[in-house]
């Protein structure tokens, strides 16, 4: 029972402030509620007993994406500006899009058997991910985990390009 609440809870958490991100007009908000989002992803991820998805998700999204996108905010100096309303057409396919997506996972689930597990989670555990993070012979991670720092600095060299304001031609 003191489990169900959790998952609920969590669960309800993470429409809230989904809805919240999408909806809001003010670009700073949407960038907390996005925050607040992912930790809930992180936290449902650890319910499952996931706990390296769950690592993961906190250091890549929530400590990488979300942190470079709040600095590029705060470089275009456009913290408390609102977001430009969108049009009716662009509203209208995007109501579309949504309508396939639930369209296609609710096929998607009504095709598959479910089948029930006794066990929740992995029997991995921690000390071996960890090892095999650190390895770069065969089975290491250490290569993808470097493309994945390049790729972070590449976005923050990119977002620095973006923010930096170009003098007017005279």
């Amino acid at each position: 029972m003191k489990a169900e609440f959790f998952l609920y809870l969590i669960s309800i958490m993470l429409l809230v402030f989904g809805a919240l991100t999408v909806t809001s007009k003010k670009i700073f908000r949407v960038a907390i509620y996005l925050l607040f989002t992912l930790i809930n992803v992180a936290a449902l991820y650890f319910y499952l007993q996931y706990e390296f998805l769950a690592a993961v998700q906190i250091v890549v999204y929530v400590g990488g994406i979300v942190v470079l996108v709040i600095f590029s905010l705060f470089l275009t100096h456009r913290v408390g500006s609102d977001l430009p309303a969108p049009s009716y057409l662009k509203m209208f396919f995007t109501f579309l899009a949504v309508l396939f997506g639930f369209g296609f996972v609710y096929s998607l689930l009504l095709g598959h058997e479910f089948t029930a597990t006794e066990t929740i989670g992995s029997s991995i555990s921690m000390r071996s991910i960890g090892k095999a993070m650190l390895n770069y012979g065969e089975g290491g991670f250490v290569l993808p985990f470097e493309v994945v720092s390049i790729l972070l600095l590449a976005a923050l060299i990119g977002s620095i390009a973006i923010a930096m304001k170009t003098k007017p031609k005279a």
